[in-house]
């Protein structure tokens, strides 16, 4: 089946307020050509010199969203362009896209990767550690030198346990929805809560049905991954 009919079909399937984030990660540039004729304009990459190369080839009205565990000191490559940082998973590493947002006058939008998953493979922070960097950020925004001013933190997102238990895995999208519904009643100019992302090619129907409102979904949509 063609990534076109995929595409089209994963889409009249989702609910108007749910986004669509196409996972185009070792794809060749014709995939996301074929998937870009057909409307899909957001697009994720969990690596970021292959983010670099696709955002170079590819039309400018992408919105290029990073997916996949980011190092500090790769941060800059991204910067300039960047959409949407999922994942990000410590302070150290908000101060650092923060800061490079900064040299490119820019304010980039980011989510917190909140730990939900029995596998300890899985990055992300835990309730005492968001709400440290919500401590910060609030103290921050107080302040008259906001050192934080140019990132903004739009959503959670997690990754589910990777099994066939599906109460499992509802539950662990329950408890970060929760987490979400708590703390998106917090809000200043760079800690407003709109986005829940959760929910992949494999469970992202049962992520809606816990509250996400954006899905990352890529093997249904381009078929399986092909790494070198």
């Amino acid at each position: 089946m063609s990534i076109a009919i995929n595409l089209t079909e994963i889409k009249s399937s989702l609910p108007e307020d749910v986004t669509l984030v196409a996972v185009s990660k070792t794809k060749p540039i014709s995939d996301l050509m074929e998937a870009y004729e057909v409307g899909q304009r957001i697009f994720g990459e969990n690596y970021v010199q292959e983010l670099v190369e696709k955002h170079e080839q590819l039309p400018k009205d992408i919105q290029w969203h990073f997916i996949g565990h980011l190092q500090s000191r790769k941060v800059k490559l991204i910067a300039p362009f960047v959409s949407l940082i999922h994942g990000v998973d410590s302070l150290k590493l908000l101060q650092e896209i923060n800061k490079q947002a900064e040299k490119n006058n820019r304010v980039i939008d980011c989510l917190l990767q909140i730990h939900i998953a029995e596998e300890e493979s899985k990055f992300g922070l835990d309730e005492k550690e968001l709400e440290e960097i919500l401590k910060q950020l609030l103290d921050s925004a107080r302040s008259d030198n906001n050192n934080l001013k140019n990132i903004r933190i739009v959503g959670l997102m997690g990754m589910a346990t990777f099994t066939e238990d599906q109460n499992q895995i509802r539950k662990e999208f329950t408890y970060l929805k929760s987490l979400f519904d708590k703390y998106s009643k917090q809000n200043t100019d760079n800690w407003n809560l709109k986005i829940l992302s959760m929910g992949m090619s494999g469970d992202y129907q049962l992520a809606i049905s816990c509250g996400s409102t954006m899905v990352r979904i890529g093997s249904s949509i381009f078929g399986a991954r092909q790494y070198q």
